[in-house]
């Protein structure tokens, strides 16, 4: 590199000074580093192309398993380790600030690279160059709190020196990612005890390290972020498969197919008749034979159990861009489903929820008990995700095919747990760091037939994925 500034060159003298026992302080610090290996390992599917900018000796890019690994680093010291210890990966000298290179990539990592940058804005400003739609850029760093700590540490010779031109905080990188245009997916704290002491580090950093009060004492923020494609409001240019599992509905019918508008290119509505005992599948066939001139209407009949096994059987016969589900109970107004097309097909969001929980509801639409349940594992999975979801239990979620292909993919993960379908969908999501958009929708009461939700039945089984969902998601890292 040429013409780097004084700041910068200090910086590197002292990296080029430790490249040589880069090795050695990973090593000596290996609780630390395998935590942070586990975080990007979660969040980074294995067999991904990834850029890891600030690579170091290529430890963390290599412990991700990219099908692809591309290392920057502005030390040729650090590049040369990392290029004789990591064959299969690709290491070029590069300034963040100043990329040159002409490919994409599925993640971009920055692991406590961003101290060592004189602007962080023009960083994240050349992330452009590197970034396709569904890019996610994984930012790691150490909390201000622990700087006393951290600089103790490195005069005792237990941490690698270091000469750091700024020192952010969480709301700092937030402001520096927004003015360049992105949007901030998740963020958080974790890693809670850096000294390792059997049992109880585990116990401190898994579980402690996340709860109220302790997380905002934790060593390492993080961040997730996209940059989000600017499209038109009035963008049609998907097409979308209207899924509306069906049981004991027979009065619903018609009017789900009357009801629900064109979106986009072409729109075609798919039944999953779930089993019923009121001629739902005959009232079905009538309905897509009295319609198939004026609408793309399909049937299928379910042969598992439970409004997840049909959501999954509609979307594996779909054809459309985007997915949408529709509860054939209208409780969420047909009508309402182009403002969930608009906030996919914009790209404002990647998985797009309803919510019942903003507008005032009709009478009878939704009882006490359920308002209060709904209100209490809005918390808890907000809590969950990181991302603020206000109703995980309404019906209408919407995402792309595409991404509906990467969840089902890695759905082994999660395994076969979610009778509902709203927390396969939600779950998985989450898991692959698509952003969440919730849209205000007024819930209306039922007019034919009863629900099919028990109180107290489904209840237990939601707190009982709550549990699980703790160690899956949130007790992992």
């Amino acid at each position: 590199m040429t013409n780097i500034s004084n700041n910068k060159q200090r910086v590197l003298e002292v990296v080029e000074q430790v490249a040589p026992r880069r090795e050695k302080f990973i090593r000596q610090n290996s609780a630390y580093y395998k935590n942070l290996v586990r975080f990007f390992r979660f969040n980074i599917p294995a067999r991904s192309k990834v850029l890891e900018i600030g690579c170091g000796t290529g430890y963390l890019l290599n412990a991700t398993e990219p099908s692809y690994g591309m290392g920057i680093d502005f030390s040729p010291a650090m590049i040369r380790i990392a290029a004789e210890k990591y064959p299969q990966l690709h290491f070029q000298v590069m300034d963040a600030e100043n990329l040159t290179l002409d490919e994409k990539f599925d993640y971009i990592i920055l692991s406590d690279t961003l101290g060592y940058l004189e602007d962080i804005q023009k960083a994240f400003n050349e992330l452009k160059k590197v970034i396709h739609p569904g890019t996610r850029v994984l930012i790691s760093y150490h909390s201000f709190l622990w700087e006393p700590m951290l600089w103790l540490a490195q005069k005792l010779g237990l941490k690698m020196p270091h000469q750091r031109l700024n020192w952010l905080n969480r709301g700092d990188v937030i402001n520096l990612l927004q003015l360049e245009g992105f949007d901030v997916v998740k963020s958080g704290r974790r890693y809670l005890f850096p000294v390792f002491i059997p049992v109880l580090s585990w116990f401190m950093n898994k579980y402690v390290a996340y709860l109220p009060l302790f997380n905002s004492l934790c060593l390492t923020g993080f961040i997730i972020a996209r940059l989000p494609e600017n499209r038109p409001q009035d963008n049609k240019e998907f097409s979308v498969s209207v899924i509306i599992p069906a049981r004991n509905e027979k009065g619903n019918i018609e009017d789900a197919v009357i009801r629900t508008p064109a979106m986009g290119k072409h729109t075609e509505i798919i039944f999953v008749e779930g089993n019923s005992t009121d001629d739902t599948l005959d009232e079905i066939k009538r309905v897509c034979e009295a319609y198939k001139d004026k609408r793309d209407v399909k049937w299928l009949v379910q042969e598992g159990k439970g409004k997840g096994d049909a959501v999954r059987k509609g979307y594996d016969h779909a054809s459309g861009d985007i997915l949408m589900i529709l509860d054939a109970d209208l409780t969420v107004p047909p009508e309402d489903l182009p403002k969930f097309y608009d906030a996919i097909a914009t790209g404002k969001g990647e998985y797009i929820n309803g919510t019942r929980l903003v507008y005032p509801m009709e009478d009878e639409a939704m009882r006490t008990l359920n308002m209060m349940g709904n209100k209490f594992f809005s918390v808890m999975f907000s809590w969950l995700l990181g991302q603020r979801i206000k109703d995980t239990l309404c019906g209408t979620k919407v995402l792309t095919a595409e991404n509906y292909r990467k969840l089902a993919a890695n759905r082994s993960y999660f395994g076969d747990f979610d009778p509902f379908g709203d927390f396969d969908l939600i779950f998985g999501s989450s898991k692959l760091n698509l952003k969440l958009v919730e849209v205000p929708i007024r819930y209306r009461a039922r007019k034919y037939g009863d629900t099919n939700i028990s109180r107290f039945k489904h209840g237990w089984l939601l707190l009982k994925m709550v549990a699980y969902a703790m160690n899956k998601i949130k007790f992992v890292k």
